[in-house]
């Protein structure tokens, strides 16, 4: 089981680092749906040192519908990325979003996927920083110097949409769908072409995975929840969203929890735009 420690930080645990470790790099992933551009927001406060990472630039390749709304870039455009926050291999990465973590696992995912693995999340997010009542930096911030980080590629496992298909029929495979509950019903879709989820899918709202105040649920609460929803130690997992980003804030519960899981990248967004997939409705798989 991957220990706690080596996923999450607290704000506590994150102050004196800030001045005390030249090698830790803090990377401000704020985005959402509704404001996927999060530089104002960035700018209006910050943790001190913090760095801007683009999600929609710099997190993700964008191509054609049938691809998804967030694919994965390569190997070369996410080191070049990194670089320009300054990274370099023997630094170790803090990153927070402003709420839940939600964005930030995603960079969490690609830098472990790209072999990275000194990066940890701020356990509850900007906010939790704000309630320890330390300070925010105001304005874009300091352009920091190039690192020289080497990144590699596929150190974790990824599903494409034939395998996401296959995965839920397979002996022993799961695939979550992390979306809210409506639209994994297919009530509603506010953005995809189409309602619904994939056929055999498990609903798991990432939304669960945390406590009221926006910290992940402790590892044992977290290992209770992913049983009940059928995961077990020899299960293959398989994880979704709308379009990656929020099933890969499942994956890391999913590690504090000591299951290793696959992402499918490609999402919902990919599944909808692809009118030959089945779709399936209602509150069961």
């Amino acid at each position: 089981m991957t220990a706690k420690e080596d996923l999450l930080v607290t704000a506590d645990e994150l102050a004196p680092l800030i001045d005390q470790n030249p090698h830790v790099r803090i990377l401000d992933v704020r985005w959402t749906l509704a404001q996927p551009d999060g530089r104002e927001l960035f700018a209006a406060g910050h943790i001190p040192g913090a760095v801007y990472v683009d999600l929609e630039s710099e997190l993700a390749h964008h191509a054609t519908p049938e691809d998804g709304r967030h694919p994965l870039p390569n190997r070369d455009a996410l080191q070049a990325a990194a670089r320009s926050w300054g990274l370099n291999d023997d630094d170790t990465v803090i990153a927070y979003d402003g709420e839940g973590n939600f964005a930030s696992a995603r960079l969490w995912w690609q830098l472990r996927n790209a072999g990275f693995d000194s990066v940890r999340l701020l356990d509850g997010a900007l906010p939790a920083w704000i309630a320890s009542g330390r300070s925010l930096e105001k304005g874009p911030g300091a352009k920091p110097e190039v690192g020289t980080v080497t990144l590699g590629e596929n150190h974790l496992t990824t599903l494409d949409i034939d395998e996401a298909a296959a995965l839920p029929g397979a002996p022993g495979g799961l695939l979550l769908d992390v979306r809210a509950p409506e639209r994994y019903r297919g009530e509603e879709e506010p953005i995809d072409p189409q309602a619904g989820h994939i056929p055999g899918a498990v609903n798991a709202p990432s939304g669960a995975n945390l406590d009221p105040t926006g910290h992940f649920l402790p590892s044992d609460a977290l290992r209770e929840r992913f049983l009940r929803l059928g995961v077990g130690e020899a299960t293959t997992i398989g994880s979704y969203c709308g379009s990656g980003v929020t099933a890969s804030h499942n994956t890391f519960a999913l590690a504090l929890a000591g299951f290793d899981a696959a992402l499918y990248p490609g999402s919902w967004s990919q599944w909808s735009n692809h009118p030959e997939r089945a779709v399936s409705t209602g509150p069961t798989p």
